[in-house]
């Protein structure tokens, strides 16, 4: 019975130690929580998906109306459109007029002129007349001492689009062709009362004025 007493208190004290220690495990277990490890800013960012951002255009792409401001005007008239325009000088000039003016020659004055449009940019004194500038209206007035017109000039931008070859292929050849320093004046005799001229300088090959001309009026400075 002693032995078997023994045996058993044995084994009593052994599961005590053996509980003891279990605890002690698990209280330091208690006293030492698990924690998410700490990642450095540093490596957030370099974590971080980067900003996308649009890339900006080509600096030297050409903006879209450059070709449309920096062009040439090189525009002109179709030839059915030049015909046209060149058969209705003609028909203005059989009246002695050019033109968007209403003042002819032989039939009109200069003070009709002036008091309609006012002084003129520029008056002198050329050949056996006197001509007035008026500027902006693209018109030159040739008038004798009498101040009967003989002479209407017009340098309207649609008349220096037109072309010695355009010209002659509405109205034919003209009837007398003179130079003036680097310039050459065509003249087509409208009826017999006036006469319709081209003035092309050489530089261009295109009409820089015409000229609607009462010839009888030019010489009689009297008249009117």
């Amino acid at each position: 019975m002693t032995a078997n007493f023994k045996k058993i208190a044995g084994f009593m004290i052994l599961a005590g130690l053996l509980g003891l220690t279990a605890c002690d495990s698990s209280n330091q277990n208690a006293a030492s929580p698990t924690t998410a490890p700490t990642v450095a800013p540093t490596e957030v960012a370099a974590t971080a998906k980067p900003e996308v951002t649009a890339s900006p255009a080509p600096t030297d792409a050409p903006a879209a109306t450059a070709a449309v401001t920096n062009a040439p005007n090189t525009a002109t008239a179709s030839p059915q459109a030049a015909a046209k325009q060149l058969k209705e000088l003609f028909e203005l000039a059989k009246q002695g007029k050019v033109p968007g003016v209403e003042f002819a020659a032989h039939n009109g004055l200069i003070d009709d002129v002036k008091a309609a449009w006012g002084e003129p940019d520029l008056e002198e004194a050329a050949g056996s007349g006197i001509y007035s500038t008026y500027t902006d209206k693209h018109v030159v007035f040739g008038f004798n001492k009498g101040s009967q017109i003989y002479d209407v000039r017009s340098s309207e931008a649609s008349l220096q689009q037109l072309t010695l070859k355009q010209i002659e292929g509405a109205l034919g050849k003209p009837h007398e062709i003179k130079e003036n320093g680097k310039d050459k004046i065509y003249t087509y005799e409208a009826n017999k009362q006036y006469q319709l001229k081209f003035i092309i300088p050489e530089s261009t090959g295109k009409v820089d004025h015409i000229s609607v001309f009462s010839e009888q009026d030019s010489i009689n400075n009297m008249a009117g």
